[in-house]
């Protein structure tokens, strides 16, 4: 038996069905021949989990969900106890914190191993948050590794890996275009040894939870020399400093969130505070943004793997008219046939992206391609998903809303589409007027 977002058990797909709160059969992950003995145990692990231990349990991790009221102390302890039990498999199974080294409790997986481990994990929502991958603290853990001192791993890193703190990160803001970090108007200045900030942020990530931000600042004017991206810094900032304002945390989709409004007046930390070099925060924001953008866009293919067996399986089981199975209606044959085309081809669009990143080719065009297409086709292939299941697809029973809010978000978040679109015509623009053509083998 199978439970899952319908709040109960669910039979396995042979078994007939009585239309309320149907969910997916395990998750159908086998090796790849073309991969490594290494990743596919990794994948093969990993969906082991999420079909024995998350997919099974989802209705006491989320279920409190599908009723849209707020959770009772007894739901909250139930599903604290099933998140503990899932993590402590997790980690027995050294399959945990896969972004980070061995020294600091993870899994030291490469580009590559991650990208293909993270198409499996976000077959379940949330279930990447039971295997150590948290954002914004994994994103944050990353910068911290690559950017930050050793008193900075000691006092920051440590605790944050090891679950004793929490993170934020605050970039946006605004009354400035958030596609263009360079229009960062939050001010850092050295007073002695201290960094005092000035700015208002907002979108702030986990703000009302985190111990501390990672906030992008302007260090440099305008126009001051120096390359336009070489005046950015991002400095640490202790949630508790003096003259941090969280002004509230801004509803989304018209729902709370912990993505929050801060002004930062006269605020005051250490200039040791600063991660890395003055004037390496627009490079740092890269170095971050473009993996996550693999990352994301492989977690949409798996939440798009859901969506699909959601949706087969529905389609199968459905009968209507007197009888009539969806399977056999040319419509629905379309929906199958389309979102086939959608997954496959992002799929295959990230790993070649994946690819050339970690071959350290030249994978700008690449990154905004799939930033642009994945997003667009998860949409596609949620929308049909929910189409098939009818007022059921829009109800708490399933997993679509959040999957079709957050498809819609991530045409916005890490750069819109039209910024990308953009990026990409003059990427090609700029190789044939250089009097060459675009090599797609390459």
């Amino acid at each position: 038996m199978v439970t899952g977002f319908c709040g109960g058990v669910c039979p396995p797909v042979s078994e007939t069905r009585d239309g309320e709160g149907e969910t997916a059969m395990p998750m159908n992950v086998k090796p790849v021949p073309t991969l490594d003995d290494e990743v596919n145990e990794v994948r093969l692990g990993t969906a082991e989990i999420v079909n024995q231990e998350i997919l099974p349990n989802e209705n006491v991790l989320y279920g409190w969900r599908s009723d849209g009221g707020r959770p009772s102390e007894t739901q909250v302890t139930e599903a604290r106890e099933v998140r503990a039990h899932v993590q402590n498999v997790v980690k027995k199974a050294k399959l945990w914190a896969p972004h980070l080294p061995p020294e600091f409790g993870g899994m030291g997986l490469s580009f590559m191993q991650h990208a293909y481990m993270n198409e499996v994990l976000a077959y379940s929502p949330g279930a990447a948050s039971l295997f150590g991958v948290v954002a914004p603290n994994s994103g944050n853990q990353k910068i911290l590794l690559k950017y930050g001192t050793q008193e900075q791993h000691d006092k920051w890193l440590i605790p944050l890996t090891e679950g004793r703190m929490q993170s934020g990160f605050s970039m946006t803001e605004p009354h400035n275009a958030g596609s263009d970090p360079r229009s960062i108007q939050t001010r850092a200045v050295l007073d002695g040894d201290e960094w005092v900030i000035n700015g208002h942020k907002w979108f702030t990530s986990n703000g009302h939870a985190a111990d501390f931000y990672i906030v992008m600042c302007r260090t440099a004017d305008p126009d001051d020399p120096g390359g336009a991206n070489e005046k950015m810094t991002q400095i640490i900032v202790p949630r508790k400093t003096p003259g941090v304002n969280i002004i509230r945390g801004v509803p989304v989709w018209g729902k709370a969130s912990s993505h929050c409004e801060i002004i930062y007046d006269n605020v005051r930390v250490p200039k040791s505070n600063q991660l890395g070099g003055t004037g390496t925060g627009h490079q740092a924001a890269q170095d971050r943004l473009g993996a996550g953008r693999i990352y994301h866009c492989m977690n949409s293919v798996g939440s798009m793997w859901r969506c699909f067996d959601l949706m087969v399986d529905r389609i199968m089981t459905r009968e209507v008219h007197g009888g009539e199975k969806l399977e056999d209606k040319q419509f629905m044959q379309g929906f199958i046939a389309d979102s086939y085309m959608d997954i496959q081809s992002s799929r295959l669009m990230v790993v070649d992206c994946a690819m050339k990143m970690e071959e350290g080719a030249d994978s700008r065009t690449d990154i905004s391609s799939i930033k642009v297409y994945v997003p667009n086709a998860y949409h596609r292939v949620v929308d049909r998903a929910i189409q098939v299941h009818g007022a059921a697809g829009v109800s708490g029973d399933f997993p679509f809303a959040g999957m079709y809010e957050g498809a819609r978000t991530l045409r916005i978040a890490d750069g819109p589409d039209e910024v990308h679109r953009i990026l990409i015509a003059k990427n090609v623009l700029r190789r044939y007027h250089a009097g060459e053509s675009w090599d797609f083998g390459n």
